[in-house]
């Protein structure tokens, strides 16, 4: 692999030696912040102060599971470890979004049996309870929306169907099965290549927001199946005018996400690189490249970057993580992501603490293999290729940085009322520790959360 920082083509990692190899890893030296997601493993506050000792700097509330009540509790338990461990971790509201599920069993069956090549009718009436013979879908425009010789992915894509005829009048669908496959009810569903008709923001989103979001002051918003800019405008009408400081990230799962992804860039916070979605939307083999690509460009906007989805998956169940997926987690970390996320790792799984600190450790081991002198140069280059010039905040943000660079400096404090000015210091990748001096509570926890390399104070006044 030839390295993508250096003015002359040389191969990547040049600078790795044996004694990199086999010294101590300092987890307190990380960058590379990590999201978990909350549930029943790790939702007590004494779990939840040890996760935020080894590593936890957002915690991740999925509203596709629980009710308001049940997360209201876990929150107020995370904002006790919070306090006790004077730890300022970020608040995210992951929302449900649109999402197309298969229906119920008749005679209440827990699961029905798919045989490969035999014919299954998918129905539009969500009423209808169905069988190993005929299955309800909750979309409406499914015979409108595919056309024979199209795929579509249910259960994680656990089962593969071919549409074999469509009848708009009946609202059928006649699907081949592919591979056998044993399915419970209300599995999700997946259309690649199609642009579904749904609305990014749904009512239950909307209610989760203002009812939930806004009272217990959230920073974070992970709007899912975000598919162009105007979503992003419109989670910030529900937000209105007093909750503008909340930071959305865009989670791209599908292809019209990706086929509008600069427009989205522009409008959005962050991004997330939600690989589980998108890898049913799109051919999984492709995903490593589309993660690359926006990784790559959310660099040079300057927006915080996610990666996300299975990174340690098999620590659900297992206290060690295979090598592939710490060489998932490493890539990600030397493709640029400023943050990576943990899911059922910690949700459900048997050894949260475990999947944090390995993620952690994985993190700076993969740093430790970045040339951060290089790596500034690169990112300004690339960001005046790409915009022609820097704004004024951000030259100044540069030269800081350059400056660290140049005199070797051990640490930059950046003042800062609304995170701005550290957003931008921390694009150029300064390869030392940035501490934030903030008056704002929200501005900290975005700050330590999402921020590569930054640390945050909160402080009664910057006079």
């Amino acid at each position: 692999m030839i390295s993508n920082t250096s003015d002359v083509p040389t191969l990547a990692g040049g600078f790795i030696t044996l004694d990199m190899v086999k010294r101590s890893t300092d987890e307190q030296a990380r960058r590379t912040k990590i999201i978990c997601t909350l549930g029943p493993a790790c939702w007590d506050v004494e779990q939840l102060e040890t996760m935020l000792e080894v590593g936890m700097n957002v915690a991740r509330f999925n509203f596709s599971h629980g009710d308001h009540e049940g997360h209201g509790a876990c929150l107020e338990r995370l904002r006790t470890a919070a306090k006790n461990k004077n730890k300022n971790c970020g608040v995210l509201l992951d929302t449900k979004g649109p999402e197309i599920r298969s229906g119920f069993f008749a005679d209440g069956a827990k699961k029905i049996n798919l045989v490969k090549g035999e014919t299954l009718v998918l129905t539009t009436d969500y009423a209808f309870k169905g069988d190993n013979k005929k299955l309800a879908c909750s979309y409406p425009a499914l015979p409108k929306s595919v056309v024979p010789g199209q795929q579509i992915l249910c259960a994680d894509g656990s089962l593969v169907l071919t549409v074999l005829s469509c009848d708009v009048a009946a609202g059928e669908c006649s699907c081949r099965i592919e591979n056998n496959a044993s399915i419970g009810e209300r599995k999700n569903m997946n259309l690649p290549g199609v642009v579904v008709d749904l609305p990014t923001l749904t009512a239950k989103d909307i209610e989760d927001i203002k009812e939930w979001g806004i009272p217990n002051k959230v920073d974070f918003i992970a709007a899912s199946f975000v598919r162009k800019a105007s979503d992003i405008h419109k989670i910030r009408e529900v937000l209105g005018p007093d909750n503008q400081h909340v930071q959305i990230i865009c989670k791209i799962e599908n292809q019209e996400g990706l086929e509008n992804y600069d427009e989205i860039l522009e409008a959005t916070d962050g991004v997330m690189v939600a690989r589980g979605d998108l890898g049913m939307e799109i051919p999984p083999e492709k995903v490593f490249l589309a993660q690359k690509m926006m990784i790559r460009k959310a660099n040079i906007a300057g927006k915080p970057v996610v990666t996300a989805t299975q990174m340690l998956e098999s620590m659900i169940t297992n206290p060690r993580p295979t090598r592939a997926e710490c060489s998932d987690v490493a890539n990600a970390v030397l493709d640029g992501t400023d943050c990576v996320m943990l899911s059922g790792e910690t949700a459900g799984g048997e050894h949260p603490t475990a999947a944090v600190s390995i993620m952690a450790a994985t993190c700076v081991e993969a740093e430790s293999a970045v040339n951060f002198d290089s790596l500034y140069q690169a990112v300004r280059n690339s960001t005046l290729s790409r915009y022609g010039s820097l704004g004024t905040s951000e030259s100044i943000a540069s030269s800081a940085v350059k400056t660290a660079i140049d005199v070797n400096a051990k640490a930059i404090i950046v003042c800062s009322e609304s995170g701005a000015t550290a957003a931008q210091v921390a694009k150029f990748r300064p390869g030392r520790p940035v501490t934030v001096l903030t008056t704002a509570g929200s501005v900290a926890r975005q700050c330590y959360g999402v921020l590569k390399g930054c640390d945050a104070r909160l402080l009664p006044s910057l006079e």
